[in-house]
């Protein structure tokens, strides 16, 4: 069993546990895993709609003639590229309640060969402790430039991650519709 099937199994045992606690206390059931439910197609749509949303609103912000607000345009193509993380999950039945389970899905939908996607994508998602790395891993930058006062980002970084997020949602659409 590979570490992502492991980490997949303790998600979704979270979840049912989580659920559980929320139904025994009387509580609206949430959690922080992953559920198993059924596929739902029309939601993996809107999810790719969102990704597509998110990444005009990146490119928005990231033109110099409006300002430059490309250290805010971090967290829109992260959040841009997330969803067709999300949008998979949708289309092969999973309901995901944090990233690190939904990076572990991923990985473990690729490994079982249901899902045709690069690596650079699902390790765009982890957290790096190389400092060079770091500056390849959007959820890295996403967390830089959220909780600190750096407003300065390298134009050539984010052309780079608006490119990928363009590939991602081709490859989601790809996963999604075939």
């Amino acid at each position: 069993m590979s570490q992502a099937s492991k980490q997949v199994d303790w998600c979704l045992d979270k979840a049912k546990k989580e659920i559980e606690e929320c139904k025994s206390a009387g509580k609206r059931p949430k959690h922080r895993g992953l559920l198993k439910i059924e596929p739902n197609l029309e939601e993996a749509k809107e999810y790719i709609q969102k990704a597509e949303k998110d990444l005009e609103i990146t490119e928005y912000l990231a033109k110099k003639e409006r300002g430059n607000f490309g250290y805010a345009s971090i967290g829109t193509i992260f959040y841009s590229m997330y969803h067709c993380f999300l949008a998979i999950a949708a289309k092969f039945g999973y309901e995901t309640g944090n990233q690190t389970c939904t990076i572990a899905l991923m990985e473990n939908l690729k490994e079982e060969g249901k899902i045709n996607i690069d690596q650079k994508f699902i390790e765009m998602f982890k957290y790096k402790e190389d400092e060079k790395e770091k500056k390849d891993s959007i959820i890295e930058m996403r967390e830089e430039f959220t909780y600190s006062t750096k407003i300065h980002v390298d134009e050539e970084k984010i052309n780079e991650f608006i490119e990928r997020c363009r590939e991602l949602i081709d490859v989601t659409k790809e996963i999604i519709f075939r």
